[in-house]
């Protein structure tokens, strides 16, 4: 990665969060950044590097649209046929609405996740490669190891799933990547080539094996951190993109075990409560960190009172709407009307807030004048998707039943599927599709699947996004461009997408 990593290295940011060690250290003023040669020093420090990389999963990057891994969970449901955008605005999102963005080398939306990503992997590569040395309890070390290797899997497993090829589960997957990096950037004239796709998914799964074993008996203080259940969670996720279903099931079950599923009343209080028992992993904003208009919820809520959310509040896909049961409470976080008359008590959106079909009240930031709100990056009603859709693909038994048990969850109506094969397939996944509405999923969901983006017949508005409404699977456009300042940076990439 040559430059880019290098200033990366010697920045680590911080956060205010607590960890279970060393409290003494961790009480002190934070500064904006900690020297390379001590930041391994002790067990304490490794989890201040930790804490940093939480922090990067939010923290503002250059604009105020670009607020770490919450920008990229838009862009990639922006990128997708569910998420609807209304009107123009500030214009924001737009341009990746209409696949203009990352199909841009030098557009900064496509630098943004290699920005951040690379970002994260090389502050974890500090930890990993000083974990060894650090003094203090082997316990500390071992949970701020394993957290590391789990951002270093999770950082490299969204980089390929964006610049790489679509992964083949019958095929070699020797098509290009992106540049695999499990050492700390020291030298300027080092740069990376492109490693294939299997070799990053193999370091992948290397790293998440040894997350899983080192965070064993982790008892993290809050959900902003990753425990053993989160890197099982990861496991699940790559396992089901790379076809190892039964993995992917096991996975899957053994990540959300201990969690409880949402009520009704839960679901409908705006998903920005990081303390619920369904979120395995989620963003904490702390009120004296975040950035008033680069939080998630600056551009994602109803309510809140930006330019953004008042002129092009996001809508769900209609088609997809008129799909949900009027008993299923996922119906409940959507207003067909647009007036959202049913919002939680002390929520309101003012008179200048314009009104459009099908807006979404999922997402609810604290008030018209505060976009806080935490961010939900894993759940365990995923957790429920992922065993049903891999059994399904294994003919196992047992997906119709781990899909009603989330199902029924969400609408006390619902029976039992008696669908079976491919038909069971689809029913598990526009399941998914409602549940998993607007927290980053659709783009790759669909590469995924290799599936064609399909937005006809709804409520998108083609002017607004240069009428692009279609687009085939394997098309091109489904890697982004390699940034080109990376290109420019790094000789040892010597290939752009196409």
């Amino acid at each position: 990665m040559k430059k880019n990593l290098l200033i990366y290295l010697l920045t680590i940011a911080m956060t205010a969060t607590t960890v279970s060690c060393d409290d003494e250290f961790l009480d002190q003023t934070p500064t904006d950044a900690v020297a390379a040669e001590s930041a391994t020093a002790t067990t304490g420090s490794l989890f201040l590097i930790v804490n940093g990389i939480h922090r990067l999963m939010y923290t503002r990057q250059n604009s105020n649209g670009r607020g770490g891994y919450s920008a990229m969970m838009i862009h990639n449901d922006a990128l997708g046929e569910d998420l609807v955008m209304n009107a123009r605005a500030n214009s924001w999102w737009i341009n990746m609405a209409s696949w203009n963005d990352h199909t841009n080398e030098a557009d900064n939306d496509t630098r943004h996740p290699w920005r951040v990503l690379y970002k994260v992997i090389n502050n974890a590569n500090i930890i990993i490669e000083g974990a060894e040395g650090a003094v203090g309890p082997e316990e500390e070390r071992n949970a701020a190891l394993g957290q590391a290797l789990a951002y270093r899997a999770f950082a490299h497993f969204r980089m390929v799933q964006l610049y790489g090829e679509r992964y083949d589960p019958s095929g070699a997957n020797e098509q290009l990547g992106i540049p695999l990096v499990i050492t700390k950037s020291t030298n300027a004239s080092e740069g990376q080539p492109r490693a294939t796709v299997a070799a990053v998914y193999t370091q992948i799964n290397e790293d998440l094996d040894e997350a899983i074993t080192l965070l064993e008996g982790y008892d993290r203080p809050n959900t902003s951190h990753i425990d053993q259940s989160v890197a099982q969670g990861m496991k699940a996720r790559i396992a089901l993109v790379q076809g190892n279903y039964e993995v992917a099931w096991e996975m899957a079950i053994a990540a959300r075990d201990g969690y409880e599923l949402m009520d009704s009343t839960t679901y409908t209080s705006g998903f920005n409560d990081y303390t619920n028992d369904e979120w395995m992993w989620g963003g904490f904003y702390n009120e004296e960190q975040g950035s008033a208009f680069t939080n998630f919820m600056a551009w994602m809520s109803r309510n809140f009172s930006s330019s953004n959310i008042r002129g092009n509040p996001k809508s769900i896909n209609s088609t997809l709407y008129d799909m949900i049961p009027k008993t299923d409470v996922r119906s409940a976080v959507f207003d067909p009307t647009g007036e959202h008359p049913n919002l939680p008590a002390g929520i309101e959106i003012s008179s200048r807030h314009k009104r459009f079909p099908y807006t979404n009240q999922k997402f609810l930031a604290y008030g018209t004048g505060d976009s806080r709100g935490d961010v939900p990056y894993m759940r365990a009603a995923e957790m429920y998707l992922i065993e049903a859709e891999a059994k399904a693909r294994l003919d196992e038994t047992g997906a119709a039943e781990a899909l009603f048990e989330l199902a029924v969850n969400r609408d006390p109506a619902y029976t039992l599927s008696s669908n079976t094969g491919q038909s069971l397939i689809d029913e598990i996944l526009i399941q998914r599709r409602w549940e998993l509405w607007g927290e980053g999923f659709r783009f790759n969901d669909l590469k995924r699947l290799n599936a064609p983006l399909d937005r006809t017949g709804a409520n998108h508005n083609a002017s607004l996004i240069n009428n692009l409404l279609e687009i085939p699977a394997g098309d091109p456009r489904w890697q982004w461009k390699i940034p080109l300042d990376e290109l420019n940076a790094n000789p040892a990439i010597q290939s752009q997408n196409p």
